[in-house]
């Protein structure tokens, strides 16, 4: 089985954010063989407009069962709207799963109204409890914010916070096999609640490394972000119990 992992496009967050998001979606298209599904961990619009969003859609068309949480540059009524088909507020979480033939995906909505850091509220901790136990065989649990620091300052400060409710959640299953996240613009991986945690590259940007950059002390999240690396993405590849991923640039 193989699932292409995609994050943080943020259309409208630069001049050429569409036309990376565009290549990426073509490339995965494109495929001699068709991916198994499409997770796309947040960050979907960059300033939650609904004209983002409409142009999102396209860019995510994938020709995949797919399914999209929000980051922290989205928002909920928006990305409900237009990306779901639902009407109203929309102010609750966003957590939705996609049901596969051999695996589970469930994603759960780490994102603060107003508020660039992660947090899974009890309701969205309670549906993931209630998810996990009503499935059977091998799941992914994803989200925009990573769990764990990934040595990027930019990022970490404004990573996902209590993560200790989490990995509660997820040491009482041991069905999940793995935790996917976005959020910080760069491929990377790591070890959470015993699992392996695999962060997909940003598609319209690159963060750099603090070796690879000078922060300013009155950093924000921009400035180390490199917008001339090519996009990426992640396969992963899952044989029902092991997890190996490929980060592939689309040039």
């Amino acid at each position: 089985m193989i699932i292409a992992h995609v994050s943080d496009i943020h259309i409208g967050g630069s001049d050429e954010s569409v036309e990376r998001a565009l290549r990426v979606r073509d490339y995965i298209n494109g495929l001699p063989a068709p991916v198994d599904a499409v997770v796309v961990t947040g960050d979907i619009a960059d300033h939650a407009l609904v004209e983002e969003y409409e142009i999102a859609r396209e860019a995510m068309r994938y020709d995949a069962p797919t399914i999209v949480c929000p980051g922290n540059h989205d928002s909920r009524a928006e990305f409900r709207k237009v990306l779901l088909g639902e009407t109203g507020t929309g102010s609750d979480p966003v957590n939705q799963v996609l049901r596969l033939d051999g695996l589970t995906i469930a994603l759960v909505d780490s994102s603060i109204p107003g508020r660039h850091d992660g947090y899974l509220d009890d309701a969205t901790i309670a549906w993931l409890a209630a998810t996990l136990a009503a499935t059977e065989g091998p799941v992914f649990v994803g989200m925009h914010h990573p769990a764990v620091a990934l040595g990027l300052p930019s990022v970490d400060a404004i990573r996902l916070t209590h993560p200790d409710r989490l990995q509660a959640v997820l040491e009482r299953h041991p069905h999940v096999r793995a935790v996917l996240a976005g959020h910080a613009h760069t491929a990377a991986s790591a070890v959470f609640a015993g699992l392996p945690l695999v962060v997909a590259p940003g598609v319209v940007s690159t963060l750099k490394l603090p070796g690879e950059c000078v922060l300013p002390d009155d950093w924000t999240e921009g400035d180390a972000l490199d917008f001339a690396v090519p996009p990426a993405f992640t396969f992963h590849v899952f044989d029902g119990e092991r997890l190996v991923s490929h980060t592939r640039v689309v040039l």
